[in-house]
């Protein structure tokens, strides 16, 4: 009867140690470690007095955020670890990252003032992922609800990048990152809302002149990669107000919350 005990409790066992060996999927993490580690590698270079290096690996990781969650929906590994895996690797390369560069590079020379700058943008990236991570479900999927990180980040990196590129040094324009530091960390923690392009769907068909309209974009990156790439994103940053000063003289509602019921496609993604 004692075997008989024993040979169910050893069995309950193994189901257990079954249950507790759950897998991590590998292959969408791979692209958020990729990520953490350009928001790692950005911080580095920073230390060592390569900014321009330090502005590309935030751009890299940015790209490389962007694609973890579409290999997890695509090779269906979507997982709840990955999404906390996800929020901690943008709190890095987005939050940490561009705070620790803006103040090597240029807010050092401010004193108070600029660790100030440095600190409220970090401090906003992280309000702006936690609130993210809670209001998913109600937030309507078209629009973020504030300046997502990744572009505030390319916003604070992408000035850092054609400054360094143009021969610029850091403490002649602190006071002008300063305040690039405080719209963006302030921008992420705004109700503004700001188009999320999720409602464009890659998998359908698209006329011929898409494309060539894509290559043409890529052509026009390519003649300078820094200026074109701040262009954008400033054109970005600045775009959630024109839709919320647009929305407001109609008289539509401004907030995104409560707009729609259904969940974002995308789950950690651009915060």
């Amino acid at each position: 009867m004692q075997d008989g005990k024993e040979a169910d409790f050893a069995e309950g066992s193994d189901v257990l140690v079954r249950k507790r060996r759950k897998g991590i999927y590998v292959l969408p993490n791979l692209f958020t470690l990729a990520a953490l580690f350009g928001g790692f590698y950005a911080i580095v270079m920073a230390i060592n007095g390569r900014f321009d290096l330090a502005a590309v690996g935030v751009f890299c990781a940015m790209v490389l955020d962007s694609l973890d969650g579409r290999v997890a929906r695509m090779t269906n590994t979507q997982s709840a670890f990955g999404e906390q895996m996800d929020s901690l690797s943008d709190m890095v390369s987005f939050g940490a990252a561009p705070a620790i560069i803006s103040y090597v590079w240029a807010l050092q020379g401010l004193g108070r003032w600029g660790w100030i700058a440095a600190f409220v943008y970090c401090a906003c990236a992280a309000l702006r992922l936690a609130r993210f991570n809670v209001n998913t479900a109600v937030v309507d999927k078209r629009y973020f609800q504030g300046l997502p990180s990744p572009a505030a980040a390319a916003l604070v990196a992408g000035f850092i990048w054609v400054a360094t590129d143009m021969g610029i040094k850091g403490p002649s324009v602190a006071w002008p990152t300063f305040t690039l530091a405080l719209y963006a960390g302030l921008s992420m923690v705004t109700n503004v809302p700001f188009y999320s392009f999720k409602d464009v769907h890659m998998k359908k068909s698209v006329p011929f002149v898409v494309i060539v309209m894509i290559a043409l974009g890529i052509a026009v990156i390519n003649i300078d990669p820094p200026i074109v790439m701040f262009s954008l994103f400033i054109a970005y940053g600045v775009s959630g107000y024109l839709i919320y000063a647009w929305r407001k003289a109609k008289g539509l509602q401004t907030s995104v919350i409560s707009t729609s019921t259904d969940e974002p496609d995308e789950r950690g993604l651009h915060k």
